[in-house]
């Protein structure tokens, strides 16, 4: 009789279980700023509690390893460039007036890449000035990209994906008692999930809104195509880091063209966005004690 109502109860928690994850799963669509449907598991404020407990990790350890530059001329273009595009991104969504935004330039000639976690908090290789000579006109086209990744919540979406797997194999182990399986499935799997790059809808997406925002921030769109122009030049000789988590179709440069008198007739004279104060964060301090954790300085 016993054994009967065991096989009962957990015939019983495992259907509950399973109804929640199909719940979870059909309530988890939204709509990005260009309209795409969006799969997620996790809300966008979730994500940037999340990512800043991560930023200050990696962060912390590039302070350790002597990695964060402390040049004042190029914090200084990048504080200028990133505040006049952070300008315009609060404009067109003013919700994220509230975000930390600041900026780790790393110290790492042979890295040409950029990101922008939920919340704003960025990072900017010094191979990327190194490597490319970038104009500000172009370094203003990747924080265009990387902020609007943000922007429309890639992190989020991302980590949505993450979490899916785990509610998949989660689904999978409890139909078949494989619990032990269960538990390194997942964790497996979604390791594997928040590894991958940014899809690439997600890259159209972040290309069409981070031209705009350099556009209305007062630089000329039609560094766009030069920029990748020149990941192109590179990427013949070595692969950059940026090349790898940034699919680029081959019609990237062909799609942004086209979009260069849009983009103009938005900012026609060209003015220059105000600069939105950035935090360029040169150090880490002793942790603080409390719920707040490390704290960023400039």
């Amino acid at each position: 009789m016993r054994s009967k109502q065991r096989h009962l109860s957990a015939r019983y928690w495992r259907s509950t279980v399973l109804a929640a994850v199909a719940a979870s799963l059909l309530a988890a669509c939204t709509t990005s700023p260009t309209g795409r449907s969006q799969f997620m598991l996790i809300s966008p404020e979730s994500a940037i509690v999340e990512s800043k407990q991560a930023y200050l990790s990696t962060v912390g350890q590039l302070d350790q390893e002597n990695k964060l530059v402390d040049d004042p001329r190029m914090a200084d273009r990048v504080a200028t460039i990133t505040g006049r595009i952070v300008t315009e991104a609060i404009a067109l969504y003013p919700e994220s007036a509230d975000w930390e935004w600041s900026v780790a330039i790393i110290d790492d000639d042979e890295t040409v890449n950029a990101w922008c976690m939920a919340g704003g908090r960025m990072a900017a290789y010094t191979g990327l000035f190194e490597q490319l000579k970038l104009t500000d006109d172009e370094f203003a086209q990747i924080m265009g990209h990387e902020i609007s990744h943000a922007l429309a919540n890639h992190t989020a979406e991302r980590m949505s994906r993450a979490m899916a797997i785990n509610v998949g194999v989660l689904a999978a182990g409890i139909a078949s008692d494989n619990h032990v399986a269960t538990l390194a499935g997942a964790s497996l799997a979604a390791k594997l999930a928040l590894e991958l790059p940014n899809s690439r809808v997600a890259e159209s997406e972040a290309d069409q809104i981070g031209i705009e925002l350099a556009s209305r921030a007062g630089y000329d769109p039609a560094a766009a195509v030069t920029l990748w122009q020149k990941m192109g030049g590179l990427s013949e000789s070595r692969p950059a880091e940026f090349l790898s988590t940034h699919p680029a179709p081959e019609n990237r440069q062909e799609a942004l063209n086209a979009l260069v008198p849009q983009m103009r007739a938005l900012n026609p004279q060209a003015r220059m966005a105000k600069v939105t104060p950035i935090t360029i964060v040169r150090y880490l301090p002793a942790v603080i004690a409390g719920a707040s954790g490390t704290a960023l300085c400039a």
